[in-house]
């Protein structure tokens, strides 16, 4: 079980870090993916961080605005979020499996989701 956790609603142009917290188990041997689902649109990839943080990749939409991290000894990962745009609107899930690597990743579990609205 994964959980995320910090959206909200923020301006255009502002910040927001999401965590993707696992419960039972460690996340430390795992690639963690992020994915978004906006109202209408089907999910799409955010991003990935391999188990040991020495690789990510992110969406063309998010790059260079997005960083994924993660801190093992907390068993978290990290999204954050800045320069936002109202198309950033959308629920973001952290999702893991039973692979270390992002290249042949397979999102095995899911969170639930996180609200993030970008809107004045």
């Amino acid at each position: 079980q994964v959980e995320e956790s910090g959206g909200g609603l923020v301006q255009p142009g502002g910040s927001l870090r999401l965590s993707c917290v696992a419960s039972g188990f460690t996340l430390d041997h795992v690639a963690i993916g992020w994915f978004r689902q906006a109202p209408g649109k089907e999910r799409e990839g955010v991003g990935c961080i391999n188990y040991d943080s020495t690789y990510t990749n992110y969406a063309d939409s998010v790059k260079g605005r997005f960083t994924i991290s993660r801190d093992n000894a907390k068993n978290t990962v990290y999204l954050s979020m800045n320069s936002l745009k109202p198309e950033d609107t959308a629920v973001y899930f952290c999702a893991g499996g039973s692979s270390r690597w992002c290249r042949d990743a397979r999102y095995e579990y899911w969170g639930q989701g996180t609200q993030v609205t970008v809107s004045s």
